[in-house]
């Protein structure tokens, strides 16, 4: 997508993703939970352990490393802009949920929570936001414009999976995930207003 579409596009992804952001971060305290997100997250923390294996699988996909493995996959199928774009906003999207949890400063679930289901290595540091949710949906908004729709049906279905696994691993809870999410939305949107401006 170029030109004004693009723009507009682009535009439309950066709003959603502030208005987002704002929105996930607004009712958080940094020593209690809200009853409906306490909830959310019992729901999916307390799933059978059995889907440990598959749930770390599907985590990788948010990982930091995720960005330069996407990238040059890209490459390989010679498409230099996406894999610039890929590169850089996977890892623009990390750094900048490092600079989020500083300013909030939330806890992870096991901090916040009695008798949290902890699986894997426990998460260290702050909770708000998730930057695995930040980064695998930066990666995704950059990547589904070039996929095959098969391809974008697998995409935009591993986002919200990503999201999902860090709440049953125990290490975010429900508003970390939206506000990652929504991170990630605005990263992506912001780097493409630079290449396709609005007119």
């Amino acid at each position: 997508m170029t030109g004004r579409a693009g723009g507009r596009s682009a535009q439309v992804r950066a709003v959603v993703g502030l208005a987002g952001l704002a929105v996930s971060v607004a009712p958080i305290h940094r020593d209690r939970i809200g009853r409906r997100e306490h909830r959310a997250f019992r729901l999916v923390n307390n799933l059978p352990d059995s889907l440990f294996r598959p749930a770390w699988t599907v985590m990788q996909l948010g990982a930091l490393g995720a960005a330069p493995v996407t990238a040059a996959v890209a490459l390989a199928a010679g498409d230099r802009p996406l894999a610039t774009r890929l590169a850089t906003g996977g890892t623009a999207a990390w750094a900048l949920a490092k600079v989020v949890k500083r300013l909030v400063r939330r806890g992870r679930p096991n901090v916040l929570l009695p008798a949290v289901r902890c699986r894997g290595a426990e998460a260290s540091g702050l909770g708000f936001l998730s930057g695995h949710a930040a980064v695998s949906v930066a990666l995704a908004a950059a990547a589904v414009p070039h996929l095959s729709p098969g391809g974008r049906r697998a995409a935009l279905a591993a986002v919200p999976l990503v999201g999902l696994s860090r709440i049953y691993v125990g290490a975010h809870l429900p508003l970390d995930i939206v506000g990652g999410a929504a991170l990630g939305l605005l990263v992506d949107g912001a780097a493409r207003l630079r290449t396709e401006p609005v007119r």
